[in-house]
Formats: C-alpha cells, structure tokens, sequence
C-alpha cells in the first residue's frame, strides 16, 4: 500500500481584530492634559453623571447658557436631568478648551441637513472657520463624547430586554433583522444594542440622524462591527449594562 503524503495547506494569517476603543474618562474639575491627539485621530471621552456630581453642579452654573438651563429644568426625573446637564458641562468644557476659550463662550450652530439642506443637521461651533468636529450622546448616568477633525458620530444606550429588542423589528437592514432573528434569546438584548448603536453613531455623523431610514446601511449585529462605504464604526467600551459605538468619516482615524 502506497501511502499518499500531501503537503500541508499554507496558513493564511488572519486580520488582527480591531482594538476596542477606549474613551478617557472625565472628571469635573481636574485638568484635562492634551487634548488633541497626535494624527488628526477621534478622540472619545465618557462622563459619568455619578462622579463629583457637586463638582458638575458648580460647573453648570458657570457654563451653561439659558437655554441648557432651561431644557434641564423641562427633564421631570432626576436622573434624565443629571445626566444632561453632566453631558452639556462637558461638551462645553472640552469644546472650550478645544477652541482655547472658556466653555460659557462656547456657541453652537447647525449644519445643513443631507436631506433637505435646512439648518437643522449636525451640531457644530459657531466659528465657522473651525475645522473641528463632535457628537454627543447620553443615557443613564453616561455621556460619550466625540471630536474629531473629520464628520463623526457617537451613541450610548442602556442594554434593554428581548421585549425591547423585539419591538423594533422591521426597521433594521434586512440582514440585521436575519441575524437578530437567529440570535439566541439570552444573547438577543445585547445583539440588538450593539446593531442599534452602531447605526445611530453612522447616522449621526452623516448628520440626519433618523430622518434617514435605518434599514438602508448594514452595520451588524455580531461582535465586529461593519462600515458602509466611506466611514469606519467600532464599538466603545463602556461599563457592563450599556452599549456604544462611533463612526467617523474614513478621512479621519479612530483612536487605537
């Protein structure tokens, strides 16, 4: 009997799996280091509505502008009303020291809409010679902060139940509804977190949010996050019970 020995296949190396990305930390009152990285990269920072909330409080009567104030006061729970104005006294402390102004001189427009064209699309500084742009997110006792020098776009949710996962069938990408649909019940929520995340980051950087249709781009439900064309999304890591992710347009690289 000859024995047949064949040669062994070559090993095709695998592409190592992206970093997650970590955001820096906020904490009101202490100084922020640099805040610009190296490269034109994102930056990600996460404030947490639970740390030096005294601290917070003290901010947001220096920084905030009547309106902030205003929309805080509409928030009937205390919770929802924390967390925004954590989320605000951010944004203003990190955009002023972003500007190299204080945060109360910190003002905001809006960018035409993709859609329609009507000054109502992504945030932005009012300085329009200012090549710097961010998104903000906020949920629970979390905001996620981005900045970058190219369209970008955040969000952080509360992982829900399969209840909640469920009720939103029909308005993801035909795929994504396919693999929600295989998904094991115990492992549902959290697929469903990770898809919607990840589509509200895209759609925010494109600068319509939800005016555009959420079935049209396929971002995925698994634990590696696609990209339609022209844009790079990866998930954020955040403390266990959330769910976040952020796009930025593909001229401009994420952190990591």
């Amino acid at each position: 009997m000859v024995q047949v020995l064949r040669a062994p296949r070559p090993l095709v190396p695998r592409p190592p799996a992206p970093r997650p990305l970590v955001p820096r930390l906020l904490v009101p009152g202490a100084a922020l280091g640099p805040v610009r990285p190296p490269g034109g990269a994102c930056q990600l920072w996460l404030a947490d509505a639970n740390v030096r909330p005294g601290a917070v409080d003290d901010l947001a009567r220096q920084v905030l502008d009547d309106a902030e104030h205003d929309r805080a006061a509409e928030l009937r729970r205390p919770l929802d009303r924390r967390c925004y104005v954590t989320a605000h006294v951010a944004l203003r402390v990190l955009l002023g020291a972003h500007l190299g102004i204080a945060a109360h001189r910190v003002r905001f427009r809006r960018e035409p809409c993709p859609c329609c064209g009507e000054p109502h699309g992504r945030p932005a500084a009012e300085d329009l010679r200012v090549p710097l742009h961010f998104s903000l997110s906020h949920s629970g006792d979390l905001a996620l902060l981005a900045f970058a020098d190219e369209p970008v776009g955040v969000d952080v949710q509360t992982t829900g139940s399969v209840e909640a996962a469920d009720e939103i069938r029909g308005v993801l990408h035909p795929r994504e509804e396919a693999e929600l649909a295989a998904c094991e019940e115990r492992v549902r929520p959290d697929a469903f977190a990770r898809v919607w995340v990840r589509k509200e980051a895209y759609l925010k950087g494109l600068g319509t949010g939800l005016a555009r249709s959420p079935s049209l781009d396929y971002v995925g439900t698994g634990p590696t996050a696609a990209a339609p064309p022209g844009w790079r999304v990866e998930d954020v890591v955040v403390p266990m019970g959330y769910a976040a992710a952020a796009a930025v347009a593909a001229g401009g690289p994420l952190p990591g």
